[in-house]
Parts: C-alpha cells; structure tokens; sequence
C-alpha cells in the first residue's frame, strides 16, 4: 500500500487540511499505516499535482490561509483499482521472537526485562484503542458504513493487541520459569 492510498482513505472519510491529517494519522490511521508529518506534506503536493485531490484555500482569521484538500475524481479511481488489486500476505519479522529463541543459547533470565518493556508498550496501546473505541464509538448500534468498516479495523488491533499480551505473558512465565530451573 502506497501512503497516497491511506490519504486518500482519510480523506474520503473528512477533507482537511495537511496539518489535519497529520493529526488524523497520529490518532487513527496510524494504527496501521505510519507516516511523518512530512512525508504526507510532501505526497500531498505529489497527489495534488497528479489531479488526485483538490485543494480549497480556507482563509483563517489570525492565521494564514489553509489548504483543505478532498478526493478528486482520478484519485478515487485510483483508490477503486487498487482496492481490487490482490494483498500478498504481510511477511512478519520479529526481532523479539528471535532473541527468545537466542536465549536457548546464553541466558533466557537476560531477556525479562526487554519482554517486559514490550509487554508495557502493548498494554498502553491497548489502554489507547480502547479509549479511542469508547470515545469514537460509543453507540455501537447506530454506526454507519464508513463507521463499521473504521470499528472492524479498530476491532482487529484491539484483538492484536490482546493476542499480543497474552503471548508475552507466556514468554515471561517461561522466562521466569527456566530462570528458577537453573538456580543452584
């Protein structure tokens, strides 16, 4: 998936301006697609140029001027071949899974407090789905198209996230358990 693809998803969802989808990816599309602030600047231009969005200057009081950009024509139809394009499965690479079978070779003890640290990393993502599944659904009965399709991609990190955990619990309690084993 092309970053051009994510945007043009966010903005079909709402038009806005750069700054707002920087602020969009931060809080929800980066779930699963990461980007810089500076690289959606820059694909923006990118798209803007290649007539896939349009760009409404916005006058603001104060402040200077905004851009709000929306899908243009070309781009859903790019978005519309690509959305029927076959999805490779993702290939997954885990430097912790390999480290956990690494320790079979030195000390698994050497381990516990970086599985720990990941363990903290996906509780507060966790904490921070589920916050945002409360605040921007909290009606699961009256969910739209677009909010259903938005609450299943939520789901499944949720889900991710709780898999996840329950997995590294597992690492931990053998960490912890081959430690003791190899006490004197």
């Amino acid at each position: 998936m092309a970053l051009e693809h994510a945007i043009l998803v966010s903005l079909l969802e709402q038009p806005g301006s750069g700054y707002e989808l920087a602020r969009r990816f931060d809080r929800s599309i980066g779930r699963f697609w990461t980007a810089t602030h500076q690289q959606i600047y820059r694909v923006l231009r990118r798209m803007e140029a290649d007539g896939w969005i349009a760009a409404e200057e916005v006058a603001q009081d104060g402040r200077p001027d905004k851009k709000v950009y929306s899908a243009a024509g070309p781009g859903r139809a790019a978005l519309s071949d690509w959305l029927r394009e076959p999805v490779e499965p993702e290939t997954v690479r885990h430097e912790l899974a390999v480290k956990i079978r690494a320790a079979a070779f030195d000390d698994p003890a050497a381990l516990i407090s970086e599985v720990e640290r990941h363990r903290d990393g996906h509780a507060a993502l966790l904490a921070r789905y589920l916050h945002g599944e409360q605040r921007d659904f909290p009606d699961l009965t009256a969910l739209d198209t677009t909010q259903e399709l938005q609450h299943v991609v939520l789901r499944g990190g949720i889900e991710y996230e709780r898999m996840t955990l329950a997995w590294l619990d597992d690492v931990l309690a053998t960490l912890h358990r081959l430690t003791a084993d190899r006490r004197p």
